[in-house]
């Protein structure tokens, strides 16, 4: 019952946006209502489940986005996005520009949250888009997947690190492996799949980031500005040091993961770029300003989407649908490693999570792990590629990416879904191909 209420769910998701023309705002608010309902919730457990949901959602991503909003915009208002993407065109040439975006992705990826990694690289991808006159997605494909190959893989991210605690693995070996995994994964998902979408048009929010085109001598330098980029990148990484590097009681590993958490360190990338890349070029304060509320408030819809996204996502939980499942997999007789990749995309397609997908999936196979001789790296690699599967309409980072580039909900399938899916196939076929090497 549980999966045909998740199937009529999507759909009615899908008709109310793709026919009725519905705001998808009000589409998954409405879904959600519809999964309480039908999974027989009571009605004030199905408010709580929508207020925690968006709640929990905007609480870890609202700070982030809006504070990457102001970075992005001060980035391209500047002239700093232009230099950098002018340097990288310089650099890599346009017949290779997908590397450059798609190894920036990386670097960026491996030490920051996906959405606050998103945000940070989006006016880089317009701007290098602008300056080649290659289209967006075709670039924004390349630099997401990267990001969520590191998301999926990758110690010391999050959600790999916590499925090695669990599974009690190695997370040096596990790094090793998911970076062998990595290559090609990107090469298939980063590289070769943007050639099949490059027809695709992006028309990203008007007002989002400036598309003004700088002379020579009105852009910052490139050191300034790429560092102003980084910062956040930077400042994660090092707190991500101390904390493997560091013992727990240490002054400075408390300092250091304080500065370097995603809203502290996108807050004093912003102060930065308001002083090296505004005050001290010349512009008002007011100005700075001005043109970073007008940019917020382009944000505004994005915002809301992502919010109704962690209601859906929410209610699916607490109605129990990601519960039912689990049960259904405890007594399945697949190989481990097979069967912790479908549990994880099972869990991902019906609650939207990587990360709650990642960690459920986890807790059901964790006894398989000791039991058959499994290596516990690759389990890890095995449920990230699986969390990572068959992105739609319940994930926030769906409607991130669809409404950054502006794109329709098939498209948005076409691309994000289909770039998900090859990650999490790529995932599943390194494992195994590593299983038979080390076992």
């Amino acid at each position: 019952m549980s999966i045909l209420i998740l199937i009529a769910s999507i759909l009615l998701l899908l008709v109310l946006i793709s026919a009725v023309k519905l705001n998808a705002f009000l589409s998954l608010i409405i879904a959600s209502f519809f999964v309480g309902i039908a999974k027989g919730m009571l009605f004030p457990d199905i408010l709580n489940s929508l207020q925690q949901g968006i709640g929990s959602t905007l609480g870890s991503l609202i700070l982030i986005i809006a504070l990457g909003v102001i970075l992005g915009n001060i980035l391209s208002d500047s002239g700093a996005a232009q230099r950098i993407s002018s340097v990288m065109i310089r650099s890599f040439g346009v017949k290779h520009i997908k590397w450059a975006m798609l190894l920036t992705g990386f670097a960026v990826g491996i030490s920051m949250f996906y959405n606050a990694g998103f945000v940070i690289l989006i006016p880089m991808v317009f701007a290098v888009a602008k300056s080649t006159k290659q289209p967006i997605i075709y670039l924004g494909i390349a630099m997401a997947s990267a990001l969520s190959v590191t998301h999926g893989f990758l110690p010391p991210h999050p959600g790999p690190t916590a499925i090695a605690v669990i599974f009690k693995a190695d997370i040096g070996k596990t790094l090793l492996f998911g970076l062998i995994i990595a290559i090609p994964t990107l090469l298939i998902a980063g590289i070769v799949f943007p050639e099949f979408i490059k027809k695709i048009v992006a028309n990203p929010p008007k007002g989002l980031f400036e598309s003004k085109t700088f002379a020579e001598n009105e852009m910052p330098s490139f050191g300034i500005s790429f560092l102003t980029a980084l910062i956040p990148v930077i400042l994660m990484a090092m707190a991500t040091i101390s904390e493997l590097t560091l013992p727990e009681a240490s002054s400075l590993r408390h300092t250091l993961g304080f500065i370097g958490s995603p809203t502290t360190s996108m807050l004093l990338a912003v102060l930065f770029a308001i002083v090296f890349l505004g005050i001290n070029r010349g512009r008002k304060m007011q100005d700075i300003m001005d043109k970073s509320s007008s940019a917020l408030s382009s944000a505004t819809m994005i915002i809301m989407i992502i919010a109704a996204g962690g209601a859906f996502k929410q209610v699916l939980i607490d109605s129990g649908i990601g519960t039912d499942l689990a049960v259904f997999f405890e007594t399945s007789t697949l190989s481990p490693l097979v069967l912790g990749w479908l549990v994880a995309t099972i869990i991902r397609i019906a609650l939207g999570s990587a990360t709650v997908a990642g960690l459920t999936a986890a807790g059901i196979v964790q006894p398989l792990v000791v039991s058959s001789g499994i290596s516990p790296e690759l389990m890890v690699l095995s449920i990230g590629a699986g969390s990572l599967m068959c992105s739609h309409v319940n994930d926030t980072g769906f409607w991130m990416f669809k409404e950054y580039f502006g794109i329709s909900i098939s498209d948005t399938f076409k691309t994000w879904t289909v770039m998900e899916t090859i990650i999490g196939i790529m995932g599943l076929i390194g494992v195994l191909l590593l299983n038979l090497l080390v076992a």
